[in-house]
């Protein structure tokens, strides 16, 4: 009998973002962005994406650029910008294939609106491509990765400025032609859906009434597929071989039950999980969008040669999070026990585990995601993230046993296996915060997804040394067999 492997070529590796990772957000000629203004959260509201999702003022920015004392980890996040040669050892050493990264906007343009790149950072991602490429590591780059430049966000508003759309083209333009012969794959903007749930986070968008409208929400959203469109175009130009995917955040959603309509409550929300995709997949939007736009006095600004442009220039492939399902019911028929999620909240799934975090755990969602989004799109698909969010616990030896860990991907990837034999074409799998990093929501550390442990708590203090846990060496098992050793009974 043929031992179960994956496709040869596949991808594999683990995936970070600068403003969660990087760190030196005050060196090296980096300018403030919106990551910056991102406080740590108190442990009593970390069930909730309230404070994620919470309007911003200019005033608040403010108040959080003057504040050099308080608490904001993802200024320093795990240091990778002093200890990028160590940790890129530790990736080779486990044998990674890819290693997702994104460029921090406001180390190549501090504004965003510069007439001239910063020369010191494009030296930085220099020697971070050069180090990859040491170890026969394909780099995966993000070009926006929720750290918009904070004088975009006060100055212009952010995304919903059209005038953004030309600071961002100029800034891809920039790092294509720089790093031009050193990487091939990229991502336009991570989770680019998020724009529908926080305009702060996902484009810099300031609402000075404290209260988000989907009126400049949309418009945003708008403005970044034309941006992601000439990013296709710019790649095309530049190195034909570029290859350029987009990256939604997945939120794989069933019906509670058979009634019609919980069934088109499901439908619902997959067309607003999906509208994003639908556009830079297929590169028109949606015939669906227009009855929510009509019922939501949306009226989008639409350029001539937008929708041409759109439609020229769509992305190649489709990139994904996916970390839980949900449960959902029709509006008038609600009931149950709610449960946290990643951006989205939802009923428990009694079939399902869930994370100290209170994120059920569904493997076999992620082959339905898998067959659902290949189905629709027919393009090839990449796993940039995915992983279990944990308390890790340091034994008196050093050691951390994290077989939880190990358990959670082990299912997630037997599942990619079973997707790829019902004929997904599956390019690679970067699972999520492959070296500890702080927490997107809510900026804490303990809230560890690492096959390395980073020796570092929620106010910043430790050593930040690095340590390897159990999943580092199973992992490095995983790639080394191309999956076999996951797939094992």
């Amino acid at each position: 009998m043929t031992e179960k492997r994956f496709p040869k070529g596949f991808l594999w590796g683990g995936a970070t973002a600068a403003n969660q990772y990087e760190g030196g957000w005050d060196l090296g000629g980096r300018g403030p962005a919106t990551s910056d203004t991102a406080k740590a959260v108190r442990p009593e509201e970390r069930q909730s994406f309230e404070y994620f999702a919470s309007p911003m003022t200019k005033a608040k920015v403010m108040v959080a650029l003057e504040d050099k004392e308080g608490l904001y980890p993802k200024r320093w996040g795990s240091d990778f910008y002093h200890r990028y040669k160590e940790d890129i050892a530790l990736f080779a050493e486990m044998g990674f294939k890819t290693f997702r990264l994104s460029i921090a906007w406001s180390r190549i343009f501090p504004n965003g609106d510069d007439t001239e790149p910063n020369e010191e950072g494009l030296a930085f991602y220099d020697a971070v491509f050069d180090e990859l490429l040491k170890y026969g590591i394909e780099p995966l780059v993000t070009l926006s990765h929720y750290e918009t430049p904070i004088h975009l966000a006060l100055e212009y508003g952010g995304w919903k400025d059209r005038r953004v759309i030309g600071f961002f083209e100029r800034y891809v333009r920039t790092v294509f032609e720089c790093y031009k012969n050193k990487v091939k794959y990229w991502l336009t903007f991570n989770e680019i859906n998020i724009m529908g749930i926080s305009g702060y986070v996902g484009g810099g968008l300031l609402f000075e009434d404290g209260k988000q409208n989907f009126q400049d929400l949309y418009q945003a959203a708008h403005h970044q597929f034309v941006a992601s469109s000439l990013v296709v175009k710019a790649a095309r130009e530049i190195n034909p071989d570029f290859k350029v995917g987009m990256m939604l955040a997945r939120m794989q959603a069933y019906a509670a039950t058979c009634n019609p309509l919980d069934v088109m409550e499901e439908i619902q929300k997959d067309h607003e999980n999906l509208f994003f995709s639908d556009v830079q997949v297929r590169g028109k939007y949606p015939s669906y969008a227009q009855r929510f736009f009509k019922q939501n006095d949306i009226e989008l600004q639409i350029e001539d040669g937008d929708l041409e442009l759109l439609a020229q220039y769509p992305v190649d492939f489709m990139s994904f999070s996916y970390y839980m399902s949900s449960v959902v019911r029709a509006q008038e028929e609600a009931s149950g026990e709610k449960t946290a999620g990643n951006f989205s909240m939802g009923e428990k799934n009694p079939y399902l585990e869930a994370s100290d975090w209170g994120w059920q755990i569904d493997p076999v969602g992620l082959r339905i995601t898998l067959n659902k989004l290949y189905d629709r799109y027919q393009v090839s698909l990449f796993i940039v993230e995915n992983g279990l969010g944990a308390l890790d616990k340091v034994e008196a030896d050093g050691a951390i046993h994290d077989n939880y860990r190990i358990d959670y991907l082990k299912a997630h990837i037997k599942q990619m296996y079973e997707a790829i034999e019902d004929g997904v074409e599956l390019m690679g799998y970067t699972p999520w915060g492959c070296i500890d990093l702080v927490s997107a929501s809510t900026s804490e550390m303990s809230k560890r997804y690492g096959f390395i442990y980073v020796d570092a708590d929620d106010e910043g203090n430790g050593s930040y040394d690095r340590s390897r846990k159990d999943s580092f060496f199973w992992y490095q098992k995983v790639i080394e067999t191309n999956g076999a050793a996951a797939l094992e009974e």
